[in-house]
């Protein structure tokens, strides 16, 4: 079959891919899946497990399966960390991960798992692939194309000489592999690297292990040795690892997501129009939003058509998510039967999924129905909104029901009317939701939300 190349630059490709005629083209990407898995505060959302979610602007994102796994890894430790999503060569993808089934460090596997799949709807061929036979684990793989050799470099991190360094073998088929071989390796435990190709040159950005930031290495090969630092350290002012980039399908935009190092699991992501550059920005949580409990993604861009066949096999949750408008970082839970707004992530994380359903009183409007309390609903009582369950009047169905608006602050954000005090609005004051009137500007922003997942 005749092949085309795509170049990553302005196309919002992965690194260097190389497409044949009749798959998708950077000019029909309507969207992105990511691949992950799951933890929390206290653990209780661990799933070393794969799973999926797709987003249409890059930057917020909608958990498939109900934010359950995909995938199960059968073989090897029975779980997995770190998975990885690759466009090949035909079109297809395989996805690749960490075996490590939890946190536990000290276990050392020399093998990756492998799936294979044409759309991301169906996982087959599962298999584990051997990368070395060293005393040490392989973290976090991810995989590239390389065309000088005509084969996929698969890098993931190994300890040699004492610390982390970036190990690579080359495969064609992902169920062999090359001898590993020392692809990069600073001086320092150095892990998690993530590749993009832009005008022929190759970037690396990697995570420098033993201060938590992160890296941009670049060099016109795979060649092992050839890269080189060009950035200085990236960081959140806080501990930072797993870089993943991936470029917008409708700006010159590119996106760095990166993943707090602890089971917090809190994203951040930062925006470059130059990669080249390497200057990044990092973003207001306002811009975006993770899925539920997830670590480490994994991203790469998708069709529109391959988005909505995803949406239709797995469906969208049927809870949401409401984020503060002004507090971003902050989502609307109860917590002793009190409503307020908490920084993410927190247990239990089911505090904060809410079912939106017609309003009790009024079937235009809405009513927020928790979740891990299916029989409560949010309700004003005395201007203070707390969890309650119906008592079969008229006033509890009035008080627990919100007429949707554009957001008071935002209009793509939205805003929640009182039902019997219309000129009241659901709002936060210290942390802890009310119904008030809002007329400031701050009492604006105090009473928006983003509606999401």
């Amino acid at each position: 079959m005749k092949r085309r190349t795509v170049l990553a630059a302005g196309a919002g490709l992965s690194a260097g891919l190389v497409m044949p005629a009749g798959r998708a083209s950077a000019a029909t990407y309507g969207g992105y899946a990511m691949a992950y898995f799951t933890e929390s505060p206290t653990m209780s959302a661990a799933s070393y497990r794969l799973h999926l979610a797709v987003s249409a602007d890059g930057l917020n994102w909608t958990p498939l399966n109900q934010n359950n796994p995909v995938a199960t890894p059968t073989l090897g430790s029975g779980g997995l960390r770190d998975p990885f999503l690759l466009r090949k060569q035909d079109g297809t993808f395989v996805v690749l991960a960490t075996d490590l089934n939890g946190t536990d460090w000290a276990y050392q596997s020399q093998y990756l798992h492998v799936w294979d799949s044409a759309d991301l709807r169906t996982f087959t061929g599962y298999r584990l692939l051997k990368v070395h036979s060293l005393a040490t684990h392989a973290w976090a793989p991810e995989a590239v194309w390389d065309p000088a050799r005509g084969q996929y470099a698969v890098v993931y991190s190994a300890v040699v000489g004492g610390h982390n360094v970036l190990m690579v073998n080359w495969t064609s088929d992902f169920r062999t592999a090359s001898a590993p071989q020392t692809f990069f390796d600073p001086g320092y435990d150095a892990i998690d690297g993530s590749f993009v190709t832009v005008g022929g040159v190759n970037y690396m950005y990697y995570k420098n292990n033993t201060n938590s930031t992160l890296l941009g290495t670049r060099s016109s090969t795979f060649n092992p040795g050839s890269f080189g630092i060009y950035t200085s350290a990236i960081g959140p002012g806080r501990g930072v690892e797993a870089p993943n980039i991936v470029k917008s399908n409708t700006a010159d935009v590119w996106w760095m997501w990166g993943d707090t190092w602890s089971p917090n699991g809190r994203f951040f992501c930062w925006q470059s129009t130059s990669l080249p550059g390497g200057a990044w920005t990092l973003l207001n949580d306002r811009a975006y939003t993770q899925p539920l409990n997830s670590k480490h993604p994994g991203l790469t861009p998708i069709t529109s058509a391959e988005m909505a066949a995803l949406l239709s096999r797995y469906g969208a949750s049927a809870w949401n998510r409401l984020k503060s408008y002004n507090f971003p970082d902050r989502y609307v839970r109860h917590a002793d039967n009190v409503g307020r707004i908490d920084a993410y992530p927190f247990d239990p994380y089911q505090d904060q999924l809410w079912t939106l359903v017609p309003g009790l009183a009024d079937s235009s409007a809405v009513s927020f129905r928790s979740v891990n309390y299916p029989s409560m609903y949010l309700r004003h009582s005395n201007y203070a909104v707390v969890l309650s369950a119906p008592d079969g009047t008229a006033t509890f169905n009035a008080d627990a029901t919100f007429r949707r608006v554009a957001g008071l602050a935002d209009s793509s954000w939205a805003s929640f009317q009182s039902f019997n005090f219309p000129d009241r609005y659901l709002r936060h004051a210290n942390y802890v939701l009310r119904i008030d009137p809002v007329s400031t500007a701050t009492e604006k922003q105090d009473a928006t939300f983003r509606v999401g997942y």
